[in-house]
């Protein structure tokens, strides 16, 4: 394969003040960005950020969970906060240290519930009486609770949980002797999904929903059978249960297929409402009890499908469609209370906002710009609640901060919280840009930012590091992260693009990777290389390239493409579809939608789209870095590539993070480890000349 060589040629090539008054603003303005420090490591384990934002239903507080980093323990905190929506009254739930999620107001808004978990007592439920300020356990349970929701009375609370079940023997072994040390007794697996990523093994055993009086007692199982149930919602007379599940005979293998499901409390008949194929989720009934909605779309088997807004009546007529001029996936909804609409989440260009949908398809935005839960790199997220009088609580997000509790209002967002304003506030951040460019491919207007270094100086020439995203169906946009801000710290300009087949442009534009994948999107990438030099302050002869999972594919198959980088850093990839698709927790994902047929059927296929296909033109410096316990790119895939370059005496280096699964950055000293490895890696060449090809090994 001919490569593109490096070549400058082939390369794109005054404020005014009003008065004295303006510019002694302008100048101290300036003198306080100029002496604050730059954001470095260590002020990672400072962050903090709002998640599942609750608003009361008489919207007049808001709890939320406060999410940072514990530097002594080396990981994630959250605890509940409440918070009144004009932000006054801001304090700690509970007197609790543990880990607490899933908080939900009671019908009459003088109750939380949630979800806490410490130490031996693992997972359990507790109610919070605002009056009293008293939290109460009111379950003692083996499994982990979820997705708790309190009946139209408020005198029960619905929950799911997974029930375990028995293990498949197939040979009983004999009784070891007293006081003997025999091996561990064998794992038989006989499921298709038997391990998940960042978990490891999965348990034999079904979700279920359960039913438990909100002042305690026993839980009482609803759903039955050896199938999965999600998602409990309660029917307006409090009688049923609407919920999410698939009891089809050949669940496991029908994988992408959902239904909605009505669960009667008294006799426990379970009715189907749905019946299309394809995923059916998050069902939600309007308060008036007239409608359900939810979730879902018809499964083509693509690579990217838009996921639509249905509702229908409660015993599954007239159902119909909403929104379907939005060419969008609708992430989440909520009923507004006078039942005439809901309120959805979606993401759209790079940013995440909040419509509102009448039933007759009439839409509005309300929010934009949710975010910032996603802490590392600046994909989307976040969450939202609707109040009974139809105040709108969400976390609010910008690049220069990470999430925040907003309330909605019609001349944009009202920030309560200000929880980084201790840190943030004292840095000189990177200023981020929006950049559009043309594929020179079909002529596609494609999207991606730039972040400029802290005390940017347009005279001067930086070097440049592209940070490709995961997925690669998923996108990056206008929300704070970490590492972009780390990276421009360090004196780069830093370009993350949405290459094609990212969301929030549209099914078409999503589903251009169906059977494609890696494809066009490499062009799109470097289309957007040569448009952010034609700025005018990045040196091309200083371009590095680095991403992480899908990412860390297309970094990959840059570098195999084109040797215009000084080095790259490729972050858990996918080296080899065959053996990876055979080998990952997902495995059984791939077949038919990125790739034609299964690796058995179409070899030559899995080959083609396989970055170590391209390793034989490799170049780059390169260093290649994944998790040990990654189930979703194994370090097998990585050390493909470590090999490869290594055998041919390409520069390289292995970096393994011990205890890491796909979420390589969980912990915020392997966030920070990750970080400052790429950066060390990418000053090793500051100064390098092209490799020369004859020191290679073929």
């Amino acid at each position: 394969m001919k490569k593109n060589k490096r070549n400058r040629s082939n390369y794109l090539p005054a404020l005014s003040l009003i008065n004295a008054v303006l510019f002694a603003i302008f100048s101290l303005s300036v003198f306080a960005q100029e002496s604050s420090p730059v954001f470095k490591a260590m002020d990672v384990f400072e962050l903090e950020w709002a998640s599942d934002p609750q608003i009361s239903p008489d919207g007049r507080q808001v709890v939320y969970r406060r999410m940072g980093f514990d530097m002594m323990k080396d990981k994630r905190r959250g605890d509940l906060w409440l918070v009144n929506t004009d932000g006054e009254n801001h304090r700690k739930l509970t007197s609790f240290e543990g880990n607490e999620t899933s908080p939900q107001w009671s019908p009459d808004g003088q109750r939380i519930a949630y979800v806490r978990r410490a130490g031996k007592e693992g997972a359990e439920i507790y109610v919070h009486w605002l009056v009293s300020g008293h939290s109460a356990r009111i379950t003692r349970v083996e499994g982990s609770p979820s997705h708790l929701r309190w009946s139209p009375s408020g005198a029960h609370i619905a929950f799911a949980m997974t029930a375990k079940s028995p293990p498949p023997v197939l040979a009983k072994r004999p009784s070891a002797p007293e006081g003997a040390k025999w091996a561990d007794k064998p794992r038989v697996t006989d499921r298709l999904y038997h391990e998940r990523d960042g978990s490891g093994y999965v348990e034999p055993g079904f979700s279920h929903v359960y039913v438990i009086p909100a002042d305690g007692g026993t839980p009482r199982q609803l759903s039955d059978g050896n199938f999965h149930h999600r998602s409990p919602e309660w029917r307006s007379d409090g009688q049923a249960l609407f919920v999410t599940g698939n009891r089809s005979e050949d669940w496991q293998y029908d994988f992408r297929n959902s239904e909605v499901y009505t669960i009667e409390l008294g006799s426990g008949n379970i009715q189907s409402l749905t019946s299309i194929s394809g995923p059916d989720d998050s069902p939600i009934p309007s308060p008036d009890g007239q409608w359900v909605a939810w979730l879902g779309f018809a499964d083509k088997r693509q690579a990217y499908q838009v996921t639509h807004l249905r509702v229908a009546k409660p015993d599954g007529s007239g159902m119909k469609e909403l929104l379907l001029s939005l060419d969008r996936s609708i992430d989440a909804i909520h009923w507004a209370a006078d039942a005439k609409g809901l309120y959805y989440q979606f993401d759209d260009k790079g940013r995440t906002k909040i419509g509102y949908v009448t039933l007759d398809d009439r839409s509005e935005i309300v929010a934009d710009n949710l975010g910032g839960t996603s802490i590392g790199r600046p994909y989307g997220g976040g969450s939202f609640s609707v109040s009974a009088k139809g105040d709108v609580a969400y976390t609010y997000t910008r690049p220069e901060f990470p999430a925040d509790v907003a309330i909605a209002t019609p001349s944009g967002p009202r920030k309560i919280t200000h929880l980084n304003s201790d840190i943030i506030d004292h840095r000189a951040l990177g200023e981020t840009r929006e950049l559009w460019w043309q594929s020179q491919v079909d002529g596609r207007d494609i999207q991606g930012w730039i972040t400029l270094p802290p005390h940017f100086d347009p005279a001067k020439k930086y070097p440049l590091l592209v940070e490709n995203h995961g997925g690669p169906i998923s996108n990056y946009g206008e929300r704070f992260s970490p590492e972009i801000q780390l990276y421009a710290a360090a004196g780069y300009v830093v370009f993350f693009p949405n290459a094609r087949g990212s969301t929030g442009y549209g099914e078409e534009f999503g589903n251009l990777l169906y059977h494609n994948y890696p494809g066009e999107d490499y062009n799109d990438v470097m289309d957007g290389v040569d448009a952010v030099i034609a700025q005018g302050f990045v040196d091309p002869e200083q371009l590095y390239v680095t991403g992480g999972s899908a990412g860390g594919i297309m970094t990959a198959w840059m570098i195999g493409k084109n040797d215009r980088f000084r080095a790259a850093a490729v972050i858990k990839p996918v080296m080899n579809w065959y053996s990876k698709t055979l080998n990952a927790d997902n495995w059984f994902y791939y077949f038919e939608t990125r790739i034609p047929g299964t690796p058995w059927t179409h070899p030559n296929d899995y080959l083609r789209f396989s970055p170590i296909s391209l390793v034989g033109d490799v170049t780059t410096p390169t260093l290649v870095m994944v998790g040990l316990d990654d189930l979703r790119t194994p370090p097998s895939q990585a050390k493909q590539l470590y090999h490869a370059l290594k055998y041919r005496k390409v520069p390289t280096v292995l970096v393994e993070l011990p205890g890491a699964s796909h979420f390589i950055a969980r912990r915020p000293s392997q966030l920070i480890d990750k970080i400052d490895h790429i950066l060390a890696w990418f000053e090793r060449y500051k100064d390098m000349e092209t490799v020369p090809e004859e020191t290679l090994a073929p």
